[in-house]
């Protein structure tokens, strides 16, 4: 994303984070439905989130996830000349952790929502009182 006028430039936007704090539960959510190599992953995360949810580094998170045990990787032959492709499956220990996960994103999303909800009333530059 470019730079926006009258924002500082820190090095990471809020996107940036929010995609490193939620990539290995997307990761875990489609390789829950079935085993896929890094481009169908990433093509399948863009598709399914209108163009919005783009990873560019998703090989450091494969191999967290793999150090962790929540992935594993194997290879299949793809063509008659010996082609083949790395493909990614979500293990039973990665089910459980995703299902924990799940369960913590919903209750942080709804706290964060809840304290949105509660300012939405007052002005963003409001001054305090003295």
């Amino acid at each position: 994303m470019g730079r926006k006028p009258g924002i500082k430039n820190t090095g990471h936007s809020f996107e940036d984070y929010f995609k490193r704090a939620t990539s290995p539960m997307m990761t875990l959510l489609l390789l829950n439905e079935k085993p896929m190599y890094v481009y169908h992953l990433s093509q399948e995360l863009e598709k399914r989130s209108n163009n919005t949810y783009k990873m560019n580094f998703l090989y450091p998170v494969l191999y967290r996830l793999q150090q962790q045990g929540y992935v594993t990787e194997y290879t299949q032959e793809m063509t008659e000349n010996h082609r083949t492709r790395n493909y990614y499956a979500i293990t039973d220990e990665g089910r459980e952790h995703l299902q924990l996960m799940l369960v913590q994103y919903r209750d942080l999303l709804g706290a964060v929502d809840t304290v949105i909800a509660s300012c939405m009333d007052k002005p963003l530059h409001q001054e305090e009182e003295q």
